[in-house]
């Protein structure tokens, strides 16, 4: 029997109000931590408001939604199947001759596009907003006044002082070993007031050991005339080992960017790996979120309403939720060290919970 545009509209109705509500309520406790978490961090700190850290926790919650948003899927489809199983909608479903797949397609078919829209739409703007969140961390919570970005338009660099502000720029950049060497180097001195005050311009550079070598420099500054140095030595911050740390988070990219960034950041001898694993990763969420909803169909469409019955397959299908997730993070983990390939640490978490949840529903349906 082929199931009605009708029911399939119900039941996608019923489900995507489960769905809001529960990741409503996820999103809230989330939110209200990290304001407790933010406020134990600026703890002693009278100049911080209360607005800026209500402002930081806004701005760090979409990245947020898209870590609880596999709960929330599960936990919806729960919601949604045992309300229509106990109100005998489903039984009445089943006694018509609508399978299980059947019910399920609508469900499956709206996750998918709610996946592919959070990936192609909403990770732009929580990335966006997540990258906002780490430079007020950085200059609120940290007190750093360094910034760092490496993109296809070279490396740029930002830091100093109270006093002093040095703004850098590399058309090229290129990792040897533990030497960053830059080609294009153009390094801009401004003072407190953020006034140009001192122009180096320099044929090519390294950066090692916390000091930067420039070759062919020319000098420029306010009032007099150019002044060419053979060879210039700089103190900076920047090190190679604070270049990676600056990646350390490849969430603060959109979907749209990682590809063409790991491609600029490999060709200039950079290890990408982190970046990798989270675009394979942000590939394969609508396949997690599918899978999690028939995970939550094993649990849900014939649940036991006795005493004791309902409780354990609560228990059971949260248990199963976490172990996907703790599975996810331990695979992700591999996939990071290079003890598996990116592509199946980062595809194999949604492809086994699918696999689990498919083989338990054929079982109950077909067993």
């Amino acid at each position: 029997m082929r199931l009605s545009h009708t029911l399939s509209a119900y039941i996608g109705r019923q489900f995507l109000l489960a769905f809001a509500s529960v990741l409503a309520v996820i999103l809230g406790v989330v939110f209200l931590f990290d304001i407790i978490e933010l406020i134990r961090r600026a703890a002693g700190r009278g100049d911080l408001g209360v607005f800026n850290l209500v402002a930081m926790a806004l701005l760090k919650l979409p990245q947020m939604m898209h870590t609880v948003l596999p709960f929330a899927v599960m936990i919806g489809a729960m919601v949604a199947f045992w309300r229509l199983t106990r109100t005998h909608e489903l039984v009445v479903a089943r006694s018509a001759g609508i399978s299980a797949w059947q019910f399920l397609t609508p469900v499956l078919v709206l996750v998918a596009g709610l996946g592919v829209i959070e990936l192609t739409a909403f990770n732009p703007m929580a990335a966006t907003m997540y990258g906002r969140f780490q430079k007020m961390e950085d200059e609120i919570l940290l007190g750093k006044t360094s910034a760092l970005d490496v993109s296809e338009m070279g490396l740029w660099l930002r830091e100093g002082d109270a006093q002093r502000q040095i703004v850098l720029h590399a058309d090229q950049v290129q990792q040897e070993l533990l030497t960053l060497n830059l080609r294009g180097v153009h390094v801009f001195v401004l003072n407190a007031e953020e006034h140009f005050t001192r122009r180096l311009s320099a044929a090519s550079g390294r950066l090692a050991d916390g000091v930067l070598e420039l070759t062919d420099v020319w000098e420029m500054e306010g009032g007099k005339s150019s002044v060419h140095h053979p060879a210039l030595k700089l103190a900076t911050e920047l090190t190679l080992e604070r270049v990676h740390d600056n990646f350390a988070s490849p969430e603060t990219m959109s979907f749209w960017q990682l590809p063409a960034f790991i491609t600029f950041f490999e060709k200039a001898g950079f290890a990408a790996t982190k970046h990798r694993m989270h675009f394979q990763s942000l590939l394969s969420s609508p396949l997690l979120y599918c899978a999690m909803v028939l995970v939550a169909a094993v649990f849900s469409l014939r649940p036991n309403m006795r005493a004791g019955g309902l409780l354990m397959r609560v228990g059971g299908g949260v248990a199963a939720g976490f172990g996907i997730y703790f599975f996810n993070k331990i695979i992700y983990a591999f996939g990071l060290s290079a003890t598996l390939p990116q592509g199946l640490a980062a595809w194999s978490p949604a492809l086994v919970a699918g696999l689990i949840g498919v083989s338990g529903l054929l079982h109950l349906e077909d067993g």
